[in-house]
This record gives C-alpha cells, sequence and structure tokens, in this order.
C-alpha cells in the first residue's frame, strides 16, 4: 500500500515525503506541477488539480494512508481562489479517501485558524475560530480542518497538524519572502514586542509522522482533533525575523512603524488594490500587520500527551543548521 503526500513539491510536503522514504515507504504525490526531483527519487507522481475530484480519487486509489499539505497561501487574491484550493480541495481529498478505502488522513492546518487578528496568548486547542478573519488564507483553511475532524470515523481516523511559522533548511517560502522584502527595503519592525511560536522543520515532520503512526490503532486519541506544534520556545517576532535574516547573511531590521499606523496603512493600500482590481501582493495588508504586532503563541500539552510530541531540534541548533545550509547552497546569490 502507498502513502499519499499531496504537495510533495513543497517545504513540508518534500520534508514528510524525504522521511518517509528513509522508512523505505512507497510514495505517490499529487501536485498541480511538475517535480522531476521527486521521481528521480522514486515517487510515483502524479499530476492534478485538488479541484478535480476524479484525479484527486486517481491519487488516492491504492494508499493506506494520506498526507495532505497541498494548500494556496498567500497574502492577497480572490476569495473563490483560495477555497477552491483549500476548502474544496480538501472536501475532494476526504471524499476520495473515502471512496478508495483509505484508513488514515493526516491534515496540514494552521494555527492561523484561531487568529482573528487579536493577541493569542499560551492558547489550546480549546481556542475557537474566530467569527472574522482579516485574510482568505485562514478562513478557508479552518473551514477545511473542520471538514477533516469532522469526517473522522473508525473506517477512516483524521488528525490536524497547527505547525507554527516553519522554517530550517530547504524552505522555499517564509525565509525566500523575507530576503526578497528585506532587499527592497520593505521590511519593519511594527509595535511592540510580541511573543510568537515558531516551528523547525524537522520538528514539524515528527508530529505529522507520530500522527499518521497513531491514528493506525483503532481508537486512538489523535483521531478527530487538531494539534498546535511549535518549538515551545516563544521568542519575539524581531527576534525571530532578524535571526532568519542573520541564516541568510543580511543585516538586522531595526525600523519600527507603530501598529496603529501600520494598520491605517494596511487598510489603505488594501482598498487601493480592491479599486484598482490588482491581482499582486500588496506591500502591506492588515494580516501582514497583524502576524507582526500580536502574540501567536501556543499550549502544546495535547501534543505532547496524545502524539508523544517533542521538539527534539532547538530553537538555537535550528538557526545553526539553517546557516549552515545557507552558506552552502547559496540559495539567495
Amino acid at each position: 500500500m502507498k502513502t499519499l503526500i499531496t504537495g510533495a513539491g513543497g517545504f513540508i510536503g518534500g520534508a514528510i515525503a524525504r522521511a518517509l522514504l528513509a522508512e523505505g515507504r512507497e510514495l505517490r504525490s499529487f501536485a498541480r506541477g511538475d517535480y522531476p526531483a521527486l521521481r528521480e527519487l522514486g515517487i510515483d507522481t502524479l499530476r492534478g488539480d485538488l479541484a478535480d475530484a476524479d484525479a484527486v480519487r486517481e491519487a488516492a486509489r491504492g494508499c493506506q494512508s494520506v498526507f495532505h499539505v497541498a494548500a494556496r497561501f498567500d497574502l492577497w487574491g480572490r476569495y473563490e481562489d483560495f477555497y477552491r484550493v483549500n476548502t474544496l480541495g480538501t472536501q475532494n481529498v476526504i471524499e476520495a479517501c473515502r471512496a478508495e478505502g483509505v484508513s488514515r488522513l493526516v491534515y496540514t492546518s494552521t494555527p492561523s485558524v484561531v487568529h482573528g487578528g487579536g493577541d493569542v496568548s499560551g492558547v489550546d486547542e480549546s481556542a475557537p475560530y474566530p467569527e472574522h478573519f482579516e485574510a482568505h488564507y485562514p478562513a478557508t483553511k479552518a473551514l477545511a480542518e473542520q471538514a477533516v475532524l469532522a469526517a473522522n470515523t473508525e473506517a477512516l481516523r483524521t488528525c490536524a497538524i497547527r505547525p507554527h511559522l516553519v522554517w530550517g533548511p530547504g524552505d522555499s517560502s517564509a525565509l525566500p519572502r523575507l530576503v526578497a522584502r528585506a532587499r527592497a527595503g520593505r521590511v519593519r519592525q511594527v509595535g511592540a514586542p510580541k511573543l510568537i511560536d515558531t516551528c523547525y522543520i524537522d520538528n514539524c515532520v515528527s508530529a505529522q509522522l507520530a500522527a499518521e503512526e497513531r491514528l493506525a490503532v483503532a481508537n486512538a486519541a489523535c483521531a478527530g482533533h487538531a494539534y498546535f506544534v511549535t518549538q515551545d520556545e516563544p521568542v519575539t517576532g524581531a527576534t525571530f525575523m532578524n535571526d532568519m535574516l542573520a541564516a541568510a547573511d543580511m543585516p538586522p531590521v531595526t525600523k519600527r512603524v507603530p501598529a496603529p499606523v501600520a494598520k491605517l496603512a494596511a487598510r489603505g493600500v488594501e482598498a487601493l488594490w480592491r479599486v484598482l482590481g490588482k491581482t499582486s501582493e500588496p506591500p502591506i495588508t492588515r494580516f501582514m500587520v497583524s502576524t507582526l504586532s500580536t502574540d501567536h503563541y501556543y499550549d502544546i500539552s495535547a501534543a505532547r500527551r496524545d502524539l508523544g510530541y517533542e521538539p527534539s531540534v532547538s530553537y538555537a541548533e535550528g538557526m545553526r543548521r539553517l546557516k549552515a545550509w545557507v552558506e552552502e547552497t547559496r540559495p539567495f546569490g
């Protein structure tokens, strides 16, 4: 029986794939793009769209478990486009699992599903979904997560993992975006220092694999539940940002903008982008400002209890590894 990974061409999905290959697992990848590197690893690769229910069902055929990682993550865009990938795509994955007899589904969610724009300080999984989201990404991911958890049965056991700000060697999203914005002079500290959680890539993967392993057992404690997964070492947002830049051999960001000023600017820019019908990412958004100017750290006691999760790679060690990877690969020129 194969294991299906949606989004194996991405940062998290690729790391999960490599970890499973090291265990001798037979893998299949489903993604919109073509990833020759996955084929070179011996992974059965299928191309398709998550919104295509027939294609998703074909990908799930003959698989025992599914890691659903693929998602649309952007700071701007039409709600319909986010819904099509994140929500409808996840519903198609669930239906494909049911139709093809898949017994385990591990969904990569996000802590943003409980972030409505204010401080989220040390909460556990009892924190409710907010009534209002400041971006389409968390809104559509929250709908998807609820669908995954509601789909849990003994025939199809499901679990959602909420890793926060995943980073580390091979990062194809957060660090490249930060470096590009820093080089363009478009990065600022926002508001007073706030605490945030992060998650090193190896720790993120270990939680995902632990969830899949435990779902193999009847009446698994994690079945039908979501879990925050972090380093359990909150740092200030400025510390994380500048540590990431230091790993990329770039100077720290020291300029700071008051949060009310940044929020006002974000509202104005978003309004202008809507009037102009622009599809490119704005230089600032409300979601970006909220991320930079609020607490968002979490209680991971449940992951420790039900998944046996421990962040085995510390924040300091992770940064050392990230810097070594940057020096070896020179991904930013």
